[in-house]
């Protein structure tokens, strides 16, 4: 059965098998503080949902969806992602008979890629399971430090002044290392005007995939800039020329995009693509992937780190938790609350405390959702029960 309403503005044994009677879609709207400004286009808006899952004893786990308005990033958009949630996913969860949260990435194998929406509504089902075992998420999926190192991505500016101003600034925060956005043309004379200011920082570069092969020479002459990598230079099909350019750089090459699956990430090591990967729980398809890929990076010593998405209080609570497993090895892309929101939908909003975010005791992704917020910034709740 389906609702749809418009809106204005313990014990193990004891409490299992996991009983999913209703999921709610909570289709939300917020506005940026700051556009994010990418080679592939401006983002200042979230259009996204939360997904609520609620079991037989009214406890509830939240996840979310982390895809784009268009498909730029991956072929799923927000649209994409209630379709696959409300006709496929959802259908799923309301019928299966679960006993843990890792049961869900075989549950979903009937249904190919998709694995944003998967994501989300697997990560609901992991913060269910971490409340009614009284777990927090984090030490539940294997994490061991309660402390997760932090970076922090900016975005193109508009001045190299305003970029200079905005990397001081996050220093003087404490953000362990930056990440710039750049364009294919402008990056040597914007990294020879960034290194000359701060000629130690740990700094990164992305453009999402937007040179080629063609650009060899240009991405060559990145190694004198002292790089702790370069992410996703080529498109996210390209595992055979990013490993002729790794074969060429110095600088290690980080693979975003090209890893969605295991077989993905098995591909990239046996062909030497890269030597770093940033790993998105949202993009893999979920938390049980993540920790499947985690494992077989750290049997080939290879680091990880943990990207950011532009998330939601949810989204991003569940990268945290994902960013203490030991592989992780590089500060995670996971600023708080404050740099993205006026306010968030979490109750306490995530700090950050020079560099570091420590991650809360409380059982599921440790925060409450916060139900003003929710209210506000929603627009629509479609409710799913059982049958």
């Amino acid at each position: 059965m389906l609702v749809t309403e418009m809106c204005n503005n313990s014990n193990k044994s004891e409490v299992f098998p996991l009983d999913i009677n209703q999921v709610i879609l909570h289709h939300l709207q917020m506005n940026y503080k700051y556009p994010f400004v990418t080679s592939h286009g401006k983002v200042e808006k979230k259009d996204f949902y939360i997904i609520e899952v609620i079991d037989e004893h009214g406890t509830s786990g939240y996840g979310e969806t982390e895809s784009f308005a268009t498909p730029w990033y991956t072929e799923e958009t927000m649209e994409t992602n209630r379709i696959i949630l409300e006709n496929h996913l959802i259908p799923l969860v309301l019928e299966a008979k679960i006993t843990h949260p890792s049961e869900l990435s075989k549950i979903f194998r009937t249904i190919r890629r998709n694995q944003m929406a998967k994501a989300a509504i697997e990560g609901a089902v992991w913060d269910l399971y971490a409340k009614r075992t009284n777990q927090p998420l984090y030490k539940l999926i294997g994490g061991k430090e309660p402390t997760v190192d932090v970076g922090v991505s900016i975005g193109l500016k508009p001045t190299d002044q305003e970029l200079l101003e905005t990397i001081e600034e996050k220093l003087a925060q404490g953000y362990q290392r930056v990440k710039l956005k750049v364009k294919k043309g402008k990056e040597i004379r914007l990294l020879d005007k960034v290194r000359t200011s701060f000629p130690s920082l740990s700094l990164m570069i992305d453009a999402n995939g937007a040179y080629s092969w063609e650009d060899k020479d240009r991405l060559l002459a990145l190694d004198q800039f002292n790089l702790l990598m370069i992410e996703q230079p080529f498109a996210q099909d390209d595992f055979v020329e990013h490993a002729k350019l790794q074969n060429l750089l110095q600088t290690p090459i980080c693979l975003d995009e090209s890893i969605h699956t295991y077989s993905d990430l098995k591909t990239a090591i046996a062909l030497h693509s890269c030597k770093i990967v940033n790993i998105k729980p949202s993009r893999v398809g979920g938390i049980q992937n993540t920790k499947e890929m985690h494992d077989l990076a750290e049997q080939h010593q290879l680091p990880l780190w943990c990207g950011g998405m532009l998330e939601a209080g949810v989204g991003r609570a569940h990268s945290l938790a994902i960013a203490t497993l030991p592989q992780f090895t590089l500060p995670a892309d996971t600023a708080g609350s404050a740099y993205y929101w006026e306010k968030d939908i979490i109750q306490p909003e995530i700090k950050t405390d020079n560099g570091k975010i420590h991650l809360s005791e409380n059982p599921g992704i440790g925060y409450a959702i916060d139900k003003e917020a929710l209210a506000y910034y929603r627009i629509e709740k479609q409710i799913h029960t059982k049958k």
